[in-house]
């Protein structure tokens, strides 16, 4: 059950309004409600991510959910477990993001991204022995943006956890998924 009460979103002004009127329904946001007009630039920056990112778009979704699985950020899991399987990731592999990043279901590519974003949560910066190997396979947008969805969705996680934010009673997820294909016809 949630800390502090869900935003009313009929009582949201300025960018916020506007930001809302293109939201999904999803108790994230309406927990977010309270911050006024930081919704705005919180979800300019998770779609940017989501949305329009160089990387594999299942690179991205093991990092995340790795993220909520090391912050025990239930909801968080939830939600993007329900994006990976859309982009057509095997339960065996969601499975395996629990387990860590030694489990068979992984790919060498899927191996270091889940080493670099352990190391990342747990140390806040990457250790040559992380950092190495993926960056001489990844460009240096791909690092960075990899970074920052770490970074991002620890933020997000913590935000869920403090807020004890609530899955939805009819769980939803996003509306549109996030499989990289906006970032692949760009460039």
């Amino acid at each position: 059950m949630a800390r502090i009460p869900y935003f009313d979103l009929s009582k949201a002004e300025g960018r916020a309004k506007k930001a809302f009127e293109k939201l999904p329904p999803l108790n994230i946001f309406r927990m977010m409600g309270h911050a006024g007009d930081l919704v705005e630039g919180f979800t300019r920056l998770g779609n940017q991510l989501l949305y329009f990112s160089k990387i594999d778009p299942v690179l991205r979704e093991i990092a995340i959910i790795r993220v909520g699985v090391l912050s025990r950020a239930h909801y968080e899991v939830w939600q993007h477990e329900t994006i990976g399987r859309k982009i057509g990731m095997s339960e065996a592999k969601l499975a395996a993001i629990h387990e860590g990043p030694f489990a068979t279901a992984f790919s060498d590519m899927e191996r270091l991204v889940m080493l670099y974003t352990d190391d990342v949560v747990r140390n806040v910066r990457a250790s040559a022995a992380t950092f190495n190997p993926l960056a001489a396979r990844l460009s240096h947008q791909e690092m960075q943006e990899l970074t920052m969805a770490i970074g991002f969705y620890m933020m997000v996680s913590r935000f869920l956890e403090t807020f004890d934010v609530d899955l939805e009673d009819d769980p939803k997820g996003l509306t549109a998924i996030p499989d990289g294909s906006q970032a692949r016809r760009k460039g």
